[in-house]
């Protein structure tokens, strides 16, 4: 598809019908599995020169007209990087073999030895790990803020550090998982202009893994990069592991430079798995959206449930529903809620479950429950977690696609043998 013609459609029938020539395929209306290591030149002049192009290539046809080594590039790469770049409205996207692949790379593309990080709490454990375990090995320092503090408390922090001149990035995760906090986006944006001001020139980083690439933009609030684990609602059937990043282009170049050298890119059957996923993700995410609206609200009325975490009931006047409403189009489908009696009754409840599947991951077609302190935040600090509401009351819940009367059927008898 020409350039003519990508500018002509939108975002949502692009992500069927781009990235993809079924002319350079034998007119194959998919795209086939280019299960190679390698790409035969037929000549040694043109290896030289696909090895000039692939440097300085900005299009998808230029790096499909100059493919090498699979390391490199290859068709089903840049056909799913395509279609995930026009969801976001970003200039270029890069996919990984994981989530953590895509959050590594491109913290360690923009953080050197010396240099610092500003994180919002709480982040995702391996995220959380990554950070304060092992950049700090390699001498990356880091500073927290949470949803509570003001731009002018966070900017305070930073400009204290000794190492404020050496800020790098601001990374971002909202919704926080498990609990769902929210920052503003826009608000971090701005603080960005104003460190500049300061001589301080840090890249705006969002993991926009609960809510994207449908719920929430976050290039358009001022973010430069869009980080996912997209195992999950991009992946969304349970049988691929992938992480992407969207962005600006220079930036993105610079991280799939670094992905070359550590040779995380996603593999041909990755992408091709991804590349499928992304022509149902709206569907997929509006019918887990509406699911998930239906259990929230049984839940809130439920005798054994002492709190329900879900973005759709927050209150006008709360500034989080503020955020909810400026940056976000749906409530989405992930939810948290702690139940009455600890560990022991959390257990009760997720050992009873007859049609909810036990298991860590998110964002699939099936609905999946979890027990983040014992689990997916079990690697962070204990004070981290009680501080951020992670305790041993708190189930997490992804919402699938089946029958919503079931789903509140089956937590409704599950709940009840507390």
């Amino acid at each position: 598809m020409d350039k003519k013609n990508i500018a002509k459609f939108s975002a949502e029938s692009l992500v069927v019908a781009g990235g993809h020539d079924p002319m350079g395929v034998l007119n194959s209306l998919k795209n086939p599995i280019f299960q190679t290591s390698t790409f035969v030149f037929n000549t040694a002049e043109e290896g030289k020169a696909f090895f000039n192009k692939y440097s300085s290539a900005d299009t998808l046809e230029e790096r499909n007209s100059s493919l090498i080594y699979t390391r490199l590039n290859h068709p089903n790469l840049t056909a799913a990087e395509f279609r995930l770049a026009q969801l976001d409205g970003a200039e270029d996207a890069a996919f990984f073999e994981s989530g953590m692949a895509a959050i590594s790379t491109t913290i360690m593309t923009f953080c050197k030895a010396g240099d610092l990080i500003l994180m919002s709490s709480p982040l995702y454990g391996g995220t959380d790990t990554f950070i304060k375990r092992t950049l700090n090995q390699f001498d990356v320092a880091y500073i927290e803020f949470d949803t509570n503090h003001s731009l002018e408390e966070i900017k305070a922090t930073i400009l204290n550090h000794p190492r404020a001149k050496r800020l790098k990035m601001i990374y971002v995760e909202t919704p926080a998982n498990p609990t769902l906090s929210l920052t503003d986006i826009g608000m971090i944006a701005d603080l960005r202009e104003d460190l500049r001001s300061s001589d301080i020139q840090a890249v705006i980083a969002v993991d926009n893994t609960y809510l994207g690439p449908i719920f929430q933009k976050p290039l358009a609030q001022g973010a430069d990069l869009n980080l996912y684990s997209a195992t999950k609602y991009i992946g969304g059937h349970s049988d691929v592991i992938a992480g992407a990043c969207s962005g600006k282009e220079d930036l993105i170049q610079g991280i799939k430079g670094l992905r070359t050298t550590l040779g995380c890119m996603a593999s041909p059957f990755t992408s091709w798995l991804v590349t499928r996923s992304l022509e149902t993700v709206s569907l997929r995410m509006e019918k887990q959206a509406s699911n998930a609206e239906q259990l929230a609200n049984f839940l809130k009325n439920h005798p054994m449930v002492n709190k329900v975490y879900f973005l759709g009931h927050l209150e006008e006047g709360d500034p989080q529903h503020a955020i909810y409403k400026k940056q976000q189009n749906s409530a989405g489908a992930m939810m948290a809620f702690e139940v009455n009696g600890g560990e022991k009754a959390a257990f009760t409840f997720l050992n009873s479950l007859e049609l909810v599947k036990l298991a860590v991951s998110l964002g699939s077609t099936e609905t999946l429950a979890s027990h983040p302190y014992t689990m997916s935040s079990s690697n962070m600090n204990e004070e981290d977690r009680i501080k951020n509401n992670i305790t041993e009351s708190l189930v997490r819940i992804s919402v699938g696609i089946e029958n919503p009367n079931d789903l509140i059927s089956d937590f409704d008898q599950a709940l009840n043998q507390m």
